[in-house]
């Protein structure tokens, strides 16, 4: 059993928190629309309502984290500065990525946790068409939300419990598999970054490179003169003709 929660608060409470998820900020969306079909299924809101205020609520939210990561997102990963040559390779995989299967990420992003809160915002950033996105993004968000709270009606109260704190313990060891593997991601990057720089201290100076394969490059071509040089005799001239005869 569910406390019971008047329309006029759950409602806006499932579009503030579904709206927020899809703009981009780590708010528990999808956990709202399951407890949402659980009051439902209770008897304490309705189904329909529920489905169209969540599609709507995603719909406009992507929108949202789509012009944020268009205007904005883009600049910030191209901007000069440490990684910078990593994080523009990534911008570059990515557009390419989302130029090829845009509509079916945008699509499908709104069943994958993580993927779903950044989802709209890399589709942005990469500068996916606005239309393309737009049709994908809507058909995503109206089947997720039909699917999700029907599913959540269909089983209970009961079973919405289930779902909410199975939902929860899974976001959980996900984020702590995403802080590791971006702390290996960093150190590698930082390991990285270090490495030309400890081997240009002990190396030489790129000036000093180029004049010895200068060097090296003007020995290779000189003729050798060890085996001509002392077969050559000083010119006579007339002079010294004249003075060795007297």
């Amino acid at each position: 059993m569910f406390i019971p929660v008047s329309p006029s608060l759950g409602l806006p409470a499932l579009a503030a928190l579904v709206f927020g998820e899809s703009a981009g900020l780590p708010l528990p969306g999808e956990t709202a629309l399951i407890v949402a079909g659980g009051l439902a299924a209770d008897g304490h809101l309705s189904l329909p309502l529920v489905i169209v205020v969540a599609a709507l609520a995603a719909t406009t939210g992507d929108m949202l984290g789509y012009w944020i990561g268009r205007r904005g997102g883009r600049k910030v990963l191209l901007r000069d500065g440490r990684f910078s040559a990593h994080r523009k390779a990534a911008v570059d995989k990515a557009d390419h990525y989302f130029e090829r299967y845009g509509i079916v990420t945008v699509f499908f992003a709104r069943f994958i946790p993580g993927v779903r809160v950044v989802g709209a915002l890399a589709a942005g950033a990469t500068e996916m068409r606005w239309r393309s996105f737009a049709i994908a993004n809507m058909l995503g968000c109206f089947t997720w939300a039909t699917c999700v709270a029907t599913f959540a009606y269909a089983v209970g109260p009961d079973g919405t419990i289930v779902l909410i704190a199975f939902g929860l313990t899974a976001a959980a060891v996900g984020l702590v598999l995403t802080m590791r593997s971006a702390r290996r991601t960093s150190a590698a990057e930082e390991a990285a970054y270090a490495a030309p720089t400890a081997g240009s201290a002990t190396v030489g100076s790129p000036l000093d490179d180029l004049a010895a394969d200068a060097a090296r490059h003007e020995d290779a071509h000189l003729p050798h003169l060890d085996g001509v040089l002392p077969h050559l005799e000083p010119a006579r001239t007339p002079g010294r003709e004249c003075l060795s005869r007297g």
